[in-house]
């Protein structure tokens, strides 16, 4: 992945699946010790989000290594993995089925499944309002849908110091542990992400309703929810 300047387009979904597959076997040691094991709670708190009954169909998308999956499924769900990285579906961890596929081609029929969740993945997708509006099409009536993903703290102290953690700490972590190239890009990649409002405008564009927005961990991390009307 370069670290001088972002991809566009094609190069960026090309250079997205080769970062992810070069960083798959360190991945999940990698987010722990850079997240102090906050992620876990962040996926939680994402689950309860998604206000499902048990044995709900839920996609995991982007799904990685399958750490949503493993967590749904204890919750009585029956996860399915989508990623775009065959070196992170071949390292997962999980039970649940999992197929390879671009987030802006999904390989789910129409209305076929009660749920989806998207960890940290949204500033890797090339464009964001195909993505949104294939929530739609996969997602049943009444269904939701929860995005997880990077943000900024408003308040002034902890934006300061979440940046210094954020853009100097975190690539000196994963050059050690994991790829240099792919974790200076990882703080460069939150200006893919538009501003909250913004993209909360593109869901309701892809006419998904009760759209909503929670920040995590004092605003390092955002949580954004909505309904398939």
């Amino acid at each position: 992945m370069p670290t001088d300047r972002l991809p566009q387009g094609d190069e960026k979904r090309a250079a997205v699946q080769s970062m992810f597959d070069s960083i798959a076997p360190r991945y999940d040691l990698v987010n722990r010790i850079m997240t102090f094991r906050m992620d876990v709670g962040w996926r939680r708190t994402t689950q309860r989000a998604l206000d499902l009954p048990p044995g709900s169909t839920v996609l995991d998308l982007a799904c990685g290594t399958g750490d949503f999956c493993v967590d749904l499924a204890k919750r009585g769900h029956r996860p399915i993995g989508v990623d775009l990285s065959f070196g992170m579906l071949a390292a997962a961890r999980t039970g649940a089925p999992l197929v390879q596929g671009d987030l802006l081609r999904l390989p789910v029929a129409d209305r076929s499944v009660d749920g989806a969740v998207c960890g940290f993945a949204l500033r890797n997708l090339v464009e964001l309002e195909p993505f949104f509006r294939e929530l739609h099409r996969v997602v049943r009536t009444g269904g939701r849908i929860a995005l997880l993903d990077v943000s900024e703290p408003d308040n002034a102290a902890l934006r300061w110091g979440h940046g210094i953690y954020f853009n100097r700490i975190v690539p000196r972590v994963g050059a050690v542990l994991s790829d240099r190239g792919a974790y200076a890009y990882l703080p460069k990649s939150v200006s893919y992400l538009p501003p909250p409002a913004e993209m909360m405008a593109l869901l309701r564009r892809a006419n998904l309703i009760e759209v909503e927005r929670q920040q995590l961990s004092g605003g390092i991390t955002q949580l954004i929810t909505a309904t398939r009307p």
